[in-house]
């Protein structure tokens, strides 16, 4: 994983435990396999406010909705942090030199 995977990573991660705002998201393990549905129970709302302070941090460069609306239900149900960790590392990556 690049250095701008990992970061973007931690970004999520603190964008998760910080929406969630629950004693128990302190200690649960989050990682790129981490489900939203499956593993945190997230609810619809609590997912979209992540989704509107991931998209507050990076500006234009994000299209969230976007590409959650060319998913089907079954790769929603399935999202997991790695997949939108890798969505938002692909659409704010550093221009090559």
């Amino acid at each position: 994983m690049s250095s701008h995977q990992e970061h973007t990573l931690a970004l999520v991660i603190d964008h998760i435990r910080s929406t969630v705002n629950e004693d128990w998201i302190a200690d649960f393990e989050i990682d790129r396999e981490t489900r939203f549905n499956d593993d945190l129970e997230l609810e619809s709302i609590e997912f979209v406010k992540i989704a509107e302070a991931l998209q507050k941090h990076y500006g234009t460069r994000l299209a969230i909705i976007d590409w959650l609306s060319g998913k089907s239900i079954h790769e929603l149900i399935g999202l997991s942090v790695g997949d939108l960790v890798d969505y938002i590392a692909a659409a704010t990556e550093p221009a090559q030199a």
